[in-house]
């Protein structure tokens, strides 16, 4: 990861415009958490980064990244250093975020899931084809964001995300919504993954076959999870979206390799 993480803020004025698109979960709209799934339209960033990209350590230029941070953050009424992400390893391991976390210090911290009940802290992931969950509890107001690749979900991710955010085990009262990634027809993988990824779903196959190669449904995988941990169907929504195959909303490492940008998901404690 560059140096240049979060650089200066108050060296670059906000402009705002263009607004930053993002996807929303009603779910997580009607208990009232802000958060946002946001897409690859509406930033500052250049080709082939275009255009709300933020990752700073892709090869994009770090100015356009920091105004992409402040008008995410502007979009969910939170501070721009109130806006947290990891770098993420495909683990299992889940940061809490107390209220004087330091965001330079966080961004270095290596993980894949963050937590917090500090209102107006944004817990963030970043995303290019994995799956982005964000977590609340209806009761408490604490929420984490988790970076859920297949290895993640393997490695368990979700179920490290779901017991910080509960904290005292009371996983009916959570919330769950599960965001744009690369779908079944894209994801295409070797017989060794698609074994995991089965023995990593309980009570249902995602593998799907018909193809020279397994695919797998890594949606079913997460959802499987998360009603396991406790979750109730009902309290778990599916934000759709396909990052392999919808390049005009979405970026996508497989697709794109290199020069893909990252995708923000984020919800704020309340």
């Amino acid at each position: 990861m560059s140096a240049a993480e979060f650089p200066a803020h108050p060296s670059i004025p906000p402009m705002l415009d263009p607004k930053p698109d993002a996807l929303y979960s009603p779910l997580l709209t009607r208990h009232g958490f802000r958060h946002a799934f946001f897409t690859r339209r509406g930033g500052f960033s250049k080709a082939p980064y275009a255009s709300l990209n933020f990752s700073f350590s892709v090869g994009d230029d770090a100015s356009d990244v920091d105004r992409n941070l402040r008008a995410a953050a502007h979009s969910l009424g939170v501070s721009v250093s109130r806006l947290y992400f990891l770098s993420q390893v495909h683990g299992r391991h889940c940061v809490e975020l107390t209220a004087d976390a330091d965001q330079r210090k966080v961004v270095f911290t290596e993980g894949d899931a963050l937590v917090s009940g500090e209102t107006n802290v944004g817990c963030g992931v970043r995303t290019a084809d994995c799956i982005p969950v964000l977590v609340a509890d209806l009761v408490t107001g604490r929420v984490g964001a988790a970076h859920a690749g297949w290895r993640g979900l393997v490695a368990g991710v979700l179920e490290q995300t779901v017991q910080c955010v509960a904290k005292v085990g009371a996983n009916h009262r959570l919330i769950a919504a599960v965001g744009p990634h690369i779908e079944t027809a894209a994801f295409e993988v070797s017989e060794d993954v698609a074994t995991e990824l089965r023995n990593a779903s309980p009570g249902v196959d995602p593998v799907v076959r018909g193809a020279e190669k397994p695919h797998v449904n890594l949606r079913r995988v997460a959802e499987a999870q998360l009603l396991r941990l406790g979750l109730q169907p009902e309290n778990i929504d599916h934000v759709a979206g396909c990052t392999f195959t919808d390049a005009t909303r979405f970026f996508s490492f497989r697709r794109d390799g290199k020069a893909s940008g990252r995708h923000l998901s984020v919800i704020v404690a309340r």
